[in-house]
């Protein structure tokens, strides 16, 4: 059964950030394991340099849960790399953080993290969460929030004592893109529409077909980008 659940955020103050919310999986667990090959393919054949780390290597038949190993990861920016997975990213970044970027801190809480997210451990991050409660806590370009961090770090093998750098974000990203369908997507078995739709699901900053946030006037969500410019970056990444 599928489980939905959404946060929601709006605008930034110290360390900006637009709108959003978040759902849990909008695929099946059994797609997780074929899914992560898939994209795997996709990444180390289309991002040849540089020295992050990316999620999605290795073989498709280790388990989604395994600690993932370290591959070649292409840092340039999207306009000299038009990955379909770095392309992905930056809709969902200048969505959801155009201005603060990876450092984004959701305004609405009234107690900041004492450093820029980058700057501190995912455990500090927690740390910091623990602390605070009773307010909003998405944190990053993705706008994380408590739940679906706790997942995304159990399930990509990430340690609270590593960094919440720019490459580890991308890193914890990259399972909700998988939660989204993109690599059913770039091989043609999930429609345009339909991948826009579930990216919506996910980031409330995003239009749904209808052009407004899935999560419209919940808190003062609303889509920060045109679903024409949603579909025309969409379409560079595959017709359809």
């Amino acid at each position: 059964m599928m489980i939905l659940r959404f946060v929601i955020c709006c605008t930034l103050v110290v360390y900006p950030v637009i709108c959003r919310a978040e759902t849990g999986s909008l695929v099946g667990d059994g797609a997780f394991g074929s899914a992560r090959g898939l994209l795997a393919q996709s990444i180390d054949a289309a991002e040849p340099a540089s020295t992050g780390a990316s999620l999605f290597a290795g073989s498709a038949g280790a388990s989604f849960f395994a600690p993932f190993p370290v591959v070649a990861r292409h840092t340039a920016p999207l306009g000299i790399d038009a990955s379909a997975v770095q392309r992905v990213r930056y809709i969902i970044g200048q969505a959801e953080s155009p201005f603060a970027g990876y450092d984004a801190v959701q305004h609405g809480a009234v107690i900041k993290p004492p450093r820029p997210p980058t700057q501190m451990t995912i455990g500090e991050i927690f740390v910091w969460i623990a602390e605070t409660p009773g307010q909003p806590h998405a944190i990053g370009r993705y706008q994380f929030i408590p739940d679906t961090l706790t997942r995304v770090v159990e399930q990509t093998g990430a340690r609270r004592t590593d960094r919440f750098t720019p490459q580890m974000q991308d890193r914890l990203a990259d399972v909700l893109l998988l939660d989204a369908g993109l690599p059913a997507f770039l091989a043609g078995d999930l429609s345009q529409q339909r991948f826009m739709n579930n990216l919506a699901g996910i980031w409330a900053g995003l239009p749904t077909s209808s052009g407004r946030s899935k999560y419209h006037g919940v808190a003062g969500n609303r889509a920060t980008v045109t679903l024409a410019y949603f579909r025309s970056e969409i379409a560079k990444i595959a017709p359809g």
